[in-house]
């Protein structure tokens, strides 16, 4: 698949290497069947919205997560991987092989991945600009798919004041993040409502839906 080119910001630096944009790579059969895939796993493992360390201010996005770990956050234990859900105390449901199968096929990286984080965007909601840093195996790519509405995703550099690079991503593009990108600042703009070739569940509602796959601790040597 090529690797689109991303609109500059005034005096923007060029998209950092290691960052590739897999355009429409699910069809919308394949959303439809991932979307349904993640219903289930919204049903069973429900959909909560965290909280920044320190001032508890919750998201402007809910999630769960699939996978031997998911990523939390709240006011009390911060930004952190753990094996349950922070409100049922149940394991998080296993991830969906059309997932592994991503990961397997487009990061080349020697383990499978960990977690699957689940992002839903209602209309409205953003991401600040922020580097993924969580993760013990820093040199594993993040690989995520984009379904829903359309988002204007924005990266920058490792520094927060870095110049920046935009792209609107659609339902169906799979972004890879890896080499230097892997450590560059980016977050989403904003939603694009009504935009979705394959609307949401109901379980989840209207809006965008990120799948973010990490591989969090280091392969075994």
């Amino acid at each position: 698949m090529p690797h689109q080119a991303m609109e500059r910001r005034k005096n923007a630096a060029a998209t950092p290497p290691g960052l590739r944009l897999y355009r429409g790579l699910l069809g919308v059969t394949e959303q439809a069947r991932l979307l349904e895939e993640i219903a289930a796993i919204v049903r069973a493992a429900p959909l909560f919205t965290p909280r920044m360390p320190n001032t508890g201010r919750p998201f402007s996005v809910r999630m769960s997560n699939c996978g031997a770990l998911g990523w939390v956050s709240d006011r009390e234990g911060g930004y952190r991987y753990q094996p349950r859900h922070p409100r049922t105390g149940r394991p998080w449901p296993p991830m969906p092989q059309m997932l592994r199968r991503l990961w397997g096929e487009l990061t080349g990286y020697p383990a499978p991945p960990e977690a699957a984080l689940i992002n839903h965007y209602p209309p409205g909601a953003r991401m600040g600009l922020h580097v993924d840093a969580d993760e013990q195996a820093r040199d594993a790519p993040v690989l995520s798919i984009s379904l829903g509405d359309a988002a204007t995703f924005r990266i920058g550099g490792p520094r927060r004041r870095d110049p920046t690079a935009s792209v609107r991503l659609h339902g169906g593009d799979v972004l890879l993040l890896g080499g230097a990108a892997r450590h560059c600042h980016h977050g989403i703009d904003r939603i694009h409502p009504g935009t979705a070739a394959v609307p949401l569940p109901e379980e989840i509602g209207p809006g965008r839906l990120n799948i973010t796959l990490r591989r969090v601790t280091p392969p075994a040597q």
